[in-house]
């Protein structure tokens, strides 16, 4: 990913952006690509380590097993109108937040997959953890038949976040103003993450 010095985020800002928007994207050499969910150990490695699991159908595990991988993460992102600047001519472009993270593909064992499917269920809906008529016993088991859990551990992390940084004070107040103003998805999701980072509240 082309990340100019000035876009670059904190490693835990970084990390922050794939705790809050965890549906990535897996890709491989081969350029097969699955978009699933990832969880981050923070603590495990010097860049975290991302844990997730695939289809036992899908092939593509076993293309990744034993090689480098890339993750993408999307964060907030939205179109803005040269019309939100004061400074003028201006373009049309796109801001938005962005992480990849690039690891080896580790197949998990039977035990460690099942674990992985309890962290997960306590992070998205603990709720179900309990809940026997939804997840019987004998059902939990033919679903992790069904499935290969992995970890990737972190090797490399980049993230980008192009929020307008490099404009004057009043292009960034049009940008805010147009965002706040426009229906488009994502628009007011971009502009909280904005104000967030303005605050100091994006990077934990």
């Amino acid at each position: 990913m082309y990340v100019p010095p000035a876009l670059r985020m904190p490693m835990p800002q970084a990390q922050a952006l794939i705790e809050s928007h965890p549906f990535g994207v897996l890709i491989g050499d081969d350029l097969q690509a699955t978009h699933l969910p990832l969880l981050l150990n923070r603590d495990e490695g010097e860049f975290g380590t991302l844990y997730g699991h695939l289809a036992r159908a899908n092939p593509q595990w076993q293309a990744l097993e034993g090689r480098r991988v890339l993750a993408i993460f999307s964060g907030p992102h939205a179109y803005i109108s040269p019309s939100w600047y004061a400074t003028r001519p201006a373009v049309p472009t796109w801001n938005y937040a962005a992480v990849h993270a690039e690891g080896p593909f580790e197949r998990l064992d039977g035990g460690a997959t099942a674990a992985l499917i309890e962290r997960s269920l306590a992070h998205f809906e603990p709720g179900l953890l309990d809940d026997k008529a939804m997840l019987d016993d004998g059902f939990r088991d033919r679903l992790l038949a069904g499935i290969v859990g992995f970890r990737l551990p972190i090797a490399s992390l980049q993230g980008k976040e192009k929020l307008g940084q490099q404009r004057s004070a009043a292009d960034q107040a049009g940008v805010a103003a147009g965002l706040g103003d426009s229906a488009a998805p994502g628009a007011q999701a971009l502009l909280r993450h904005m104000h967030d980072q303005a605050l100091g509240t994006g990077n934990p």
